[in-house]
């Protein structure tokens, strides 16, 4: 822009219309045409019947809606180019504003991982990592210690307990070959009552052995 144009003012470009307003402007753009096609085709039929009624009587005015006709056709055939050119024209600037859109989101979400990754270092998170790993094992071999049963007595010599366990078996045997069954089990008590044997009677009280030979000391002194 030159210095005058600064100083008085230029004309100033016109702004570009966003994607979502030119894209509705070529959708508006097309109804129109497809509404002038219906126009254009209903003044064909109309030209078409003309001719057939005046084709017989009234040959000028059925040549005269012929080239009318014609020129509705060659209108008809421009419409139809615009209108591919506008779908393709509308087609693309939907195309650039699903772009637009997705590229904006990407975009979006490089910023919040580039922000997410900001206070983060690769180093700090590798040892983070190591960290964790470690106080896993640590946690692995806490739980392997408290599952394992308490070994009580081990200093206990495990061949002399082997050794007495044979000599018990051995005193079985030793058992066993005699006819010997060891037991703790006292005899059954009978089921039935045992007898009671009565009482013997009373007898008179005897003398004792020496007072029987002072008996017989004195009839023998008396004998003689």
């Amino acid at each position: 822009m030159s210095f005058f144009s600064k100083v008085f003012g230029g004309k100033k470009e016109p702004v570009a219309p966003s994607t979502a307003e030119a894209i509705q402007k070529l959708r508006e753009t097309e109804d129109m045409l497809i509404k002038k096609q219906d126009f254009l085709e209903s003044k064909i039929e109309l030209e078409i019947q003309v001719a057939k009624k005046n084709g017989t009587k009234n040959k000028r005015a059925a040549i005269q809606a012929l080239k009318r006709k014609k020129r509705y056709e060659k209108q008809l055939q421009q419409i139809d180019g615009t209108l591919s050119t506008i779908e393709m024209q509308r087609e693309a600037l939907e195309s650039a504003n699903t772009n637009t859109a997705v590229l904006t989101t990407m975009k979006g979400a490089a910023d919040a991982l580039k922000a997410a990754h900001q206070h983060m270092d690769v180093d700090q998170v590798h040892d983070m990592m190591d960290d964790i790993a470690e106080q896993q094992d640590v946690a692995r071999e806490i739980s392997d210690a408290i599952s394992n049963p308490v070994a009580f007595g081990q200093d206990i010599d495990e061949e002399e307990l082997e050794k007495e366990l044979e000599e018990l078996e051995q005193e079985q045997l030793d058992k066993e070959l005699l006819g010997i069954e060891s037991t703790d089990e006292l005899p059954a008590v009978p089921a039935t009552a045992v007898p009671v044997v009565p009482a013997a009677p009373a007898r008179t009280r005897t003398k004792t052995k020496p007072e029987e030979d002072e008996d017989l000391k004195e009839l023998e002194a008396w004998a003689s």
